[in-house]
């Protein structure tokens, strides 16, 4: 008998401090419990057969509700209620925004033969993000990722794709995005639009983005953070290279799937800690 929940954020980080109240029918309260180091509620409360409301807090975000029926076993499940940042409908404060490296990455999925993925990531990078004080789809955003620096795990692979058959690193030693325009989708979700060169050839490539809050650092700095994924056609950048296995399967997939994890900092320098 009793309350399950597990509370998280839209990334599926749990969110340890929470607290989870329980109304009736009648608004009077039932039931409060605070979710665990693993962000799970596990309360043993008997609750009597019915329908309840469920409230969901944590500083720094938006409070959630969410509908619980308790059975005739006294147990209610409410499974996973998803937190939002507070005031997570804005970009952040206007300005200069610089990307942290050491707390952002850059990687890329690409299927292999057909039935699993591998998974590489560009250890070197850079960029810059300028918010607009006025209309924030006139913000910019610039990134240079060094070609020669993706690894995926295995020497000999980093090796081939740094070649001409797919980076051509030594031709074209930087990958390059600069943002061309904004638009909203959602409450905290963008579309930034943008042009990608790779290879030497430059293509429009559209980031879906998502906008995870701000907050202060340790160092007396402001900190956002922001999550994008795209979708890459390899042949879009003249990269062809692939190999036929039996019946027909390629190798690698055409499709590479771009994941980004970006932390900036406030200001148009990264701090010295």
């Amino acid at each position: 008998m009793g309350l399950t929940a597990r509370i998280r954020t839209r990334d599926g980080w749990a969110v340890p401090h929470a607290v989870v109240t329980v109304t009736d029918t009648t608004g009077t309260q039932v039931l409060r419990a605070p979710a665990d180091t693993e962000g799970a509620v596990r309360d043993t409360t008997e609750l009597a057969p019915g329908a309840y409301t469920v409230i969901v807090t944590a500083v720094g975000y938006a409070p959630a509700a969410a509908g619980a029926i308790v059975t005739a076993s006294g147990r209610a499940e409410v499974g996973t209620v998803t937190l939002a940042r507070q005031g997570g409908t804005e970009l952040p404060p206007p300005g200069p925004w610089t990307l942290d490296p050491a707390h952002s990455s850059v990687a890329a999925v690409a299927q292999h033969l057909g039935i699993s993925s591998v998974r590489g990531r560009f250890t070197t990078f850079g960029g810059t993000i300028e918010i607009a004080p006025d209309d924030v789809t006139r913000s910019r955003v610039e990134a240079v990722i060094r070609a020669a620096s993706i690894d995926t795990g295995n020497g000999m692979r980093d090796t081939h794709l740094r070649s001409a058959d797919f980076l051509d690193a030594g031709n074209h030693p930087e990958i390059t995005y600069r943002s061309t325009g904004l638009t909203g989708t959602g409450s905290d979700r963008w579309t930034v639009h943008g042009e990608l060169c790779l290879r030497g050839v430059v293509r429009p490539v559209d980031l879906d983005l998502a906008y995870l809050g701000t907050g202060t650092d340790p160092w007396g700095g402001t900190r956002a953070a922001f999550r994008a994924t795209a979708e890459l056609h390899r042949e879009d950048f003249a990269i062809t290279y692939n190999q036929v296995v039996q019946a027909g399967i390629a190798a690698i997939g055409t499709t590479l799937k771009v994941e980004l994890d970006i932390q900036a900092v406030q200001g148009d320098t990264l701090p010295r800690a």
